[in-house]
């Protein structure tokens, strides 16, 4: 299964904390985690599953290497547009504080019928959401696992 980690290029501590703790989780069930690729949340959790010997996949919105953390690099060259790449890639996605490049992540996946936890992100009909980290894992673990994702 490949669940998406979206969050805030730039943020405090506490957020890098817990998308580390998120990726860890991730990758310690097995899930392949996918992340925009560049700094901030998308670094910690790409740290965090790594560090747990988890493969992270980065959708990159440029040319770039990205952060060095990444098991896989896809370079779009497309700007905000690979956020569309980023979710529809996955089979859950958990949204780490953020900002708006993240609330269209979390629209976008809303509105493919994508599960969706939260925390300390974005309150918004249809996503769940999550008082810890762990629970935010393990809320999109559950979800992945028994989503049935349409053809489309």
């Amino acid at each position: 299964m490949q669940i998406a980690v979206c969050g805030a290029a730039v943020c405090g501590e506490d957020l890098l904390a817990a998308a580390r703790a998120i990726g860890r989780t991730l990758a310690e069930h097995g899930a392949i985690v996918l992340t925009g690729g560049r700094g901030g949340v998308m670094e910690a959790a790409a740290r965090g599953a790594r560090d747990a010997g988890g493969v992270v996949v980065g959708i990159l919105p440029d040319l770039s290497d990205g952060n060095a953390h990444l098991s896989i690099r896809i370079r779009t060259g497309m700007g905000h547009a690979r956020n569309v790449i980023l979710v529809q890639s996955a089979d859950a996605v958990v949204g780490v504080g953020g900002e708006f490049g993240t609330l269209s992540e979390l629209a976008i996946a809303i509105k493919e019928g994508i599960p969706v936890a939260c925390y300390q992100s974005w309150d918004l009909p249809g996503a769940v959401a999550c008082a810890t980290p762990g629970e935010a894992a393990l809320a999109a673990l559950r979800a992945a696992s028994s989503a049935a994702r349409p053809c489309r």
